[in-house]
């Protein structure tokens, strides 16, 4: 797909859809004559009587749609409303192009669409754009044995004009550089998480991990045993109830240009029943989704090679199934995780933090400034937040500002939730040092991140809870149904912001 630059000119466009972007309360008529004096006035008479027919007021998702019957050089014009200028931020343009983009997509072929979604010469605008048509076109169809058409959704569009007049070529080559790898990394993880849990197997999710080794990039996949070496207990007490072997991966990105070093943890249960603590059917219709956080961490890593950016990115997970069986770990059993600590199990759903003990022990000993890791960790975040936001937690408020900031600009949203001392008290074991799950229904989310909490020594640490918002039941904007993808975007704004800034001034504290 090609991205060019043109000016807004509207007559001229030779495209197959020109897309007009109109504020609440603008004059359509103004925008139009002002941007444009070569736009044939009898058209325009007829465009505005149309818009007043239909009571187009350019609120935002309001829309216009007519064939240009060659008055224009676009085939089609639509008119599409982008609510009110003072709330017309990146994340908005992100939303509306996205939008778009599923229309397109589900509806007719346009090869070449022409957009003028009012980017202001800003790099932002421009670079948020380019990630929604990407998220908005997206669908899983690998397994669907008839297409539409003889044609996959998404798969139509071959050049997008983009309308500015303000921003310079290279500035608007960078930011579709940047929407591009981001969005397509996004993607990758979505794919991910599509396939089923008898194909997205724990080894190959490790084959995919290192299909993105190169000169940028090594990727290191250790067995059971060489796990056990390793004294990782409470993750093989997780994946000893499967017949999937484990894989614990560690892929790590290293730009020669790298001041900066960080560390990704992603969950990696490829398929979650609850073990012995066996889910409800219901509960169990999605579980492929369980590794979302891994599936995120390695597109993360894909869009820093795909950008080349200079920066040093680790990312690891302990990949395996949580399943029933006659060796599957039992209520009352306890295993010692690679600090040496020990956990009693009193809930063998309540697996993912097991498996992320081990990792983040593993990743302590790399060295590196910040941990983050991102898990569908508790059906407790989802009551808290719903599907809007993913919850955030750790043990470093500058971490914690810097994540958020991110998310804001990337469009995934995340709320802090406290971690009071009180969530540990929930966690003591009268037979070991920790119990896996603290009390129920109290605080779930929170008790879960203090659990995380005792296998991050003093590193700085951030935990995003994503099991809300890693899965969405219908599209909506620029997420998808099903897997989102979601911290693909936010962990690459976040590394993007950080990968230039003197490590001994901007390390969290």
């Amino acid at each position: 797909m090609e991205l060019i630059l043109e000016k807004p000119s509207f007559a001229d466009i030779p495209a197959d859809v020109l897309v007009i972007g109109v504020f609440q309360d603008e004059s359509l008529e103004d925008l139009i004559k002002e941007s444009d004096p070569k736009f044939p006035g009898q058209f325009l008479e007829e465009l505005l009587e149309l818009c007043k027919q239909e009571n187009f007021k350019g609120k935002s998702k309001e829309s216009v749609s007519l064939f240009t019957q060659k008055k224009l050089a676009a085939r089609r014009l639509l008119i599409t409303g982008l609510g009110k200028r003072s709330e017309y931020d990146a994340n908005a343009v992100r939303k509306t192009t996205a939008n778009l983009a599923r229309q397109f997509a589900s509806k007719e072929a346009y090869p070449h669409p022409a957009l003028y979604l009012r980017y202001d010469g800003k790099m932002e605008k421009i670079q948020a754009s380019v990630e929604g048509w990407v998220l908005g076109a997206y669908t899983f169809t690998v397994y669907k044995t008839q297409k539409d058409n003889g044609t996959e959704p998404g798969d139509k569009t071959k050049r997008i004009s983009f309308l500015d007049g303000k921003i310079s070529e290279d500035d608007f080559e960078d930011a579709c550089a940047l929407g591009r790898a981001i969005a397509e990394a996004t993607t990758f993880a979505r794919d991910i998480i599509a396939e089923p849990a008898c194909n997205m197997t724990p080894t190959k999710l490790s084959e995919i991990a290192q299909s993105l080794t190169c000169d940028l990039v090594t990727c290191e996949v250790l067995d059971a045993d060489e796990v056990a070496k390793l004294g990782m207990g409470a993750f093989l007490g997780v994946a000893q109830g499967s017949a999937e072997p484990p894989k614990f991966i560690a892929v790590k990105y290293t730009h020669p240009d790298a001041k900066r070093f960080f560390a990704l943890v992603g969950k990696g249960i490829t398929f979650d029943s609850g073990g012995l603590s066996l889910k409800t059917a219901s509960g169990m219709e999605t579980m492929k989704y369980d590794m979302a956080g891994a599936a995120a961490v390695l597109g993360t890593v894909r869009a820093m090679l795909d950008l080349r950016a200079p920066v040093s990115v680790l990312a690891v997970v302990a990949a395996c199934e949580n399943m029933p069986s006659g060796t599957a770990t039992k209520p009352g059993d306890i295993h010692v995780a690679m600090n040496g600590k020990t956990i009693e199990i009193n809930n063998t759903d309540a697996e993912g933090r097991l498996t992320l003990a081990d990792a983040l022990c593993y990743t302590v000993q790399q060295k590196p400034e910040a941990i983050i890791d991102i898990a569908t960790l508790t059906g407790a975040v989802v009551t808290a937040l719903g599907k809007a936001a993913a919850g955030i937690m750790g043990n470093d408020e500058r971490l914690i500002n810097k994540l958020s900031n991110a998310g804001k600009a990337a469009g995934e949203k995340m709320w802090q939730l406290p971690m009071f001392d009180d969530y540990k008290e929930t966690l003591k074991s009268d037979v070991a040092d920790l119990k896996n799950a603290g009390a129920r229904g109290e605080a779930g989310s929170s008790s879960a991140a203090m659990f995380l909490k005792e296998f991050v020594d003093k590193t700085p640490w951030a935990h995003l809870d994503i099991a809300g918002a890693g899965w969405m039941d219908k599209d909506k904007d620029e997420l998808n149904k099903g897997g989102t993808g979601y911290g693909v975007r936010s962990l690459s704004y976040f590394l993007l912001s950080e990968m230039s800034k003197d490590p001994e001034a901007e390390a969290p504290v």
